[in-house]
C-alpha cells in the first residue's frame, strides 16, 4: 500500500496538501498536537465519506508512544481495506518524520513492522516561503511559539525545520518571499542542507506531480545511518548569499574539556551543524552532534567499527564500510571526526581553528589510552527516556546552553 507522509511547520499549507491529495481511494490520516500540553492528541481520518476526529489520551505521557500506539496500527489495517488505494499522513507541524519512518519500519504490530504492509513512496515537506528562513535562522524555542510537541519539549524552531528538510525527499513551496534577497537566500539554503530535493509550488502540485517529481535515489523513508555519509547529493561548495558549507575531519580524538568549551563556535553564527565526533575518554563510542538555532544536541551513535563490540562488517551497510576503508587507519581504525558546518555570518576559520584546538596535542596523544581515560568528561552522562518502553529513540545529552532532541516523534 502506498504512504505519502507530509510534514512541516506550515500546518495549513501541509493540510491543505494533503486535501489536494484526497482522491477517490485515498485515505487521509491528520494529527493534531496542539492540545498536548493537556494530555491530549488529536487525529483526523477522512476515507470516502467518512469523516472521523478522534481524541487519544497520552499514553504514560509520552507522545511518541501514544502515536506510535495509534498510527502503527491503523496503517495496517487501513493496508488491509480494499476500497483503500493509497494513504496519506499530514504529521503535526512538530513532529519529525524520521522517527515516524524509523517506527513504521521497526517497531512491530504484532508479529511484524508496519513495512511489511506499507511502502513510503515519499516524505514531503511543506515550507512557507515568506517565514521558513526566518525560522531557520532564528533562536526561538518550540515553547516560545506554544509549538511544544510534548510538556517538557525544548527544541529549536531551527532544529526542527531543518530536521524536516533535511529528510524531505520532495520540497513544497507555500506562498512567496518578501523579497528577491529572501527568496535567493532561502534557495543557498535549501540547495546546501537539501540539494536532491527537487522544490515544487504548492498551487501546481498534485498527485501525479508528486510522484514524477520524486528523484530515483529518493530515501523514501529510510533513517540516516549516523555513521554514513554526511553530504547526500551534492551541495554546492562555493558560499552564496553568505551561506558556506564547511566540512571538518581529523583523524585524531577530541579532548572531552576542549571540545566542550570549543562547541559555542557551533552556535553562533551556525545554521547546523551535523556530524559524528570521536572523543579520547569514550575510545569505543561515536557521539553524533547536531545543532540549529542556538540548539545543541549530542547523541550516542553507537560503536565503530575497530571497538571490541562494534559490529561485523557484513552486519553494516555498504557505504559504511566503504566510508570506514577509506579513512581506515592503522592504529585508530575508522575512529575520526566528521562534521559538516552551515554558516552564516560566522568565519569558517575561527570555527575550523577553535575545533583544531580541541583535538589531543601531540604530547596528549602519547600519553595513551590509560591516561585519556582519567580526563574528566563533560559528555559522560546521558538523559533518561521519559518512559519505560523497549523501543526508544537514541539517548541524547544537553550541552552548554543549548537544546537537545526529545522523545517526540
Amino acid at each position: 500500500m502506498p504512504l505519502l507522509l507530509i510534514s512541516g511547520l506550515a500546518g495549513e499549507a501541509g493540510r491543505y496538501l494533503a486535501d489536494k491529495l484526497r482522491e477517490t481511494g485515498t485515505a487521509v490520516v491528520d494529527y493534531d498536537l496542539r492540545r498536548v500540553t493537556e494530555g491530549v492528541v488529536r487525529r483526523r481520518l477522512r476515507q470516502g465519506p467518512l469523516d472521523a476526529l478522534t481524541t487519544l489520551e497520552l499514553a504514560h505521557g509520552c507522545v511518541s508512544c501514544t502515536v506510535r500506539e495509534d498510527l502503527l496500527p491503523l496503517l495496517r489495517n487501513l493496508a488491509r481495506q480494499p476500497a483503500v488505494r493509497r494513504i496519506v499522513v499530514r504529521l503535526d507541524e512538530v513532529m519529525d518524520p524520521e522517527r515516524v519512518c524509523w517506527e513504521l519500519r521497526h517497531v512491530l504490530v504484532g508479529d511484524r513492522a508496519v513495512t511489511d504492509d506499507v511502502e513510503i513512496e515519499a516524505v514531503v515537506t511543506v515550507l512557507d516561503a515568506a517565514t521558513w528562513l526566518a525560522d531557520a535562522l532564528g533562536d526561538d524555542t518550540l515553547a516560545d511559539r506554544d509549538l511544544r510537541g510534548a510538556p517538557d519539549d525544548e527544541r529549536t524552531v531551527a532544529q526542527l525545520t531543518l530536521s524536516q528538510v533535511e529528510f524531505a525527499d520532495v520540497l513544497v513551496l507555500a506562498g512567496s518571499a518578501p523579497d528577491a534577497w529572501t527568496a535567493a537566500k532561502t534557495g543557498a539554503v535549501l540547495a546546501r542542507v537539501a540539494p536532491s530535493a527537487p522544490i515544487l509550488d504548492l498551487s501546481h502540485v498534485d498527485s501525479k506531480a508528486l510522484r514524477v517529481a520524486v528523484p530515483p535515489d529518493a530515501r523514501r523513508g529510510e533513517p540516516a545511518d549516523p555513521h554514513g555519509t554526511l553530504l547526500h547529493g551534492q551541495p554546492p561548495l562555493d558560499p552564496d548569499c553568505g551561506i558556506t558549507v564547511l566540512t571538518f575531519a581529523a583523524q585524531r580524538p577530541f579532548h572531552p574539556e576542549r571540545l566542550h568549551d570549543a562547541i559555542d563556535v557551533l552556535l553562533d553564527g551556525v545554521m547546523r551543524t551535523r556530524g559524528r565526533v570521536w572523543v579520547a575518554s569514550q575510545p569505543d563510542v561515536a557521539l553524533w552532534i547536531e545543532s540549529a538555532g542556538g540548539g545543541l544536541g549530542i547523541g550516542h551513535a553507537g560503536p565503530w567499527l575497530d571497538s571490541p563490540d562494534g559490529p561485523a562488517w557484513e552486519d553494516v551497510s555498504a557505504e559504511r564500510r566503504t566510508l570506514a576503508s577509506l579513512r581506515w587507519h592503522p592504529v585508530w581504525g575508522d575512529r575520526a571526526q566528521e562534521l559538516v558546518i552551515v554558516t552564516h555570518q560566522a568565519e569558517t576559520a575561527e570555527i575550523e581553528q577553535a575545533l583544531q584546538g580541541a583535538l589531543l596535542t601531540d604530547a596528549e596523544l602519547a600519553d595513551g589510552h590509560q591516561k585519556w581515560a582519567l580526563y574528566p568528561d563533560p559528555f559522560g552522562e546521558w538523559h533518561e527516556e521519559p518512559c519505560d518502553d523497549d523501543v526508544t529513540a537514541p539517548a541524547r545529552h544537553d550541552v552548554n546552553t543549548g537544546t537537545g532532541k526529545d522523545d517526540t516523534p
